[in-house]
């Protein structure tokens, strides 16, 4: 018994028709996405390094915005059905060559044709198995993540903290040997204070005994003139 045909196969579709390009390059581009995913579809095409796997980007996204607004269906339950490509006219050019003769240039197309269809509940249950158990993964990562941003957040505002806590010790230590050297310098010039007190004192004394030895001699000569007188 046949297939489907291929205008009776089920699911959402999406054609390019007159592709500039031949039906076996796009072919071997086809190949790579038949029965995957959307989303993992979408990743090989992006790696794929040849010009087809550009144009077959375009329909598959065309195809799964036909499901998503027409059927109504999740982007993400979708899955490539079926793809292939068939051939298109051949335009004929030509090429001349030597001695007045010319050369056929066959340029090829071909019809690109994507059919998306929903996931089977076996392959979406295990689907979203995956993403709990990838989110559960993240979680404990981005968990784990965090504890250490707090971890060298704290220990970053301890080590800022002990270096305030030194800064200040040493504007401390330095205040109190300005104070102690200001205290000592009060002290030093109360001394030189007290001397110049002290020499200034015992200056004053020896003028008055001098003036009090002067006045003695002047009171001794002025008797000494009186007897003499007598």
């Amino acid at each position: 018994m046949t297939g489907p045909k291929t205008n009776e196969r089920p699911g959402t579709r999406a054609v390019l028709r007159y592709s500039r390009m031949s039906a076996s390059k796009a072919r071997q581009v086809l190949d790579l996405i038949r029965g995957a995913d959307v989303e993992r579809a979408n990743e090989i095409l992006r790696a794929t390094p040849r010009e087809a796997a550009t144009v077959v980007a375009k329909v598959l996204g065309s195809a799964v915005a036909n499901a998503v607004h027409n059927d109504g269906l999740d982007a993400e339950e979708l899955y490539v059905s079926a793809c292939y490509a068939d051939e298109g006219s051949t335009l004929k050019r030509w090429r001349p060559r030597a001695r007045g003769r010319a050369t056929r240039i066959r340029r090829r197309t071909c019809h690109i044709t994507v059919i998306v269809s929903r996931l089977p509940e076996e392959r979406l249950a295990r689907q979203r198995a995956e993403r709990e158990a990838s989110g559960a993964q993240r979680s404990r990562r981005v968990a784990e993540s965090r504890r250490r941003a707090d971890l060298s957040g704290r220990l970053s505002r301890r080590r800022a903290a002990a270096e305030v806590a030194r800064a200040e010790e040493a504007a401390a230590a330095e205040a109190a040997a300005a104070e102690a050297e200001a205290e000592a310098e009060a002290a030093g010039e109360n001394e030189v204070e007290e001397d110049e007190d002290a020499g200034a004192e015992a200056a004053a004394e020896d003028l008055a005994g001098d003036e009090d030895e002067q006045d003695d001699d002047a009171e001794d000569d002025a008797d000494e003139d009186e007897g003499e007188e007598k």
